[in-house]
């Protein structure tokens, strides 16, 4: 029998042939100006991420466990920035959060610095800063995403924070006290509602079985509140 042969590229497969570039690896420990370096130097490479400046690179996607979650989750949070007018969605998008963290979360939604966000763009495109929201599809990072990444994203000031735990089927929703997250508990009719994004609302059985039309009606619900209206007002005020 012959040798089988894996079609999944090496690091240094994915580099550009740039003397003095090394690639990335995973378990390098990095700064971020390096990271970012070598990074940007792997066009090729979907995901890679600094998390306490350790170097995490991505693995191939499984659509139950991470594509088809992903697509819902993405139906959701942009369906309710369609509906809030100034929220912006971001998608994989790289986060600079210090000297030693640069995560590139699967989901994110923002509220712009010119509106009274707390995060900007950098000159060259880059998010820097704690966004409000962060989302994460955790299956086989479940791992990371539970423990390093909420430490990081609650030192750096992430308002709030849901992990999906596919293969456990929960959802984790947790907002920021005195800089360490704590988990929100579904309200009477089991809902999960963002503080700070009125109007927000989260049915986590819908969200786990897939239920898409019944995740956009609780948004029209949600949306549709006196909150939401103030809030919407208070960021065209700023």
């Amino acid at each position: 029998m012959g040798v089988i042969q894996s079609n999944i590229p090496t690091s240094a497969e994915l580099a550009r042939d740039r003397a003095g570039i090394p690639p990335l690896e995973n378990g390098d420990r990095l700064s971020r100006s390096e990271f970012e370096r070598r990074y940007e130097n792997m066009p090729l490479l979907k995901k890679a991420e600094l998390i306490k400046g350790l170097v995490l690179l991505g693995s191939p996607v499984r659509f139950v466990q991470h594509g088809r979650p992903h697509a819902t989750a993405v139906g959701w949070l942009t369906y309710y920035a369609s509906r809030t007018p100034g929220v912006e969605v971001g998608d994989n998008t790289t986060l600079r959060l210090g000297e030693d963290n640069e995560p590139q979360p699967d989901l994110l939604l923002r509220i712009p610095e010119e509106l009274g966000g707390s995060s900007r763009v950098d000159t060259d495109g880059y998010l820097r800063g704690p966004v409000e929201l962060v989302f994460e599809i955790a299956a086989s990072s479940v791992n990371v995403d539970a423990h390093d990444k909420l430490d990081v994203y609650a030192a750096a000031g992430v308002a709030e924070y849901i992990i999906w735990r596919v293969e456990d089927s929960e959802i984790d929703f947790f907002r920021l006290r005195d800089g360490r997250y704590e988990p929100m508990k579904p309200d009477a009719a089991g809902l999960l509602k963002s503080e700070t994004f009125p109007g927000l609302w989260l049915d986590p059985a819908a969200l786990l079985r897939g239920d898409l039309p019944r995740l956009l009606s609780q948004v029209d619900v949600g949306t549709a509140t006196a909150g939401h209206s103030d809030f919407v007002g208070r960021l065209h005020r700023t």
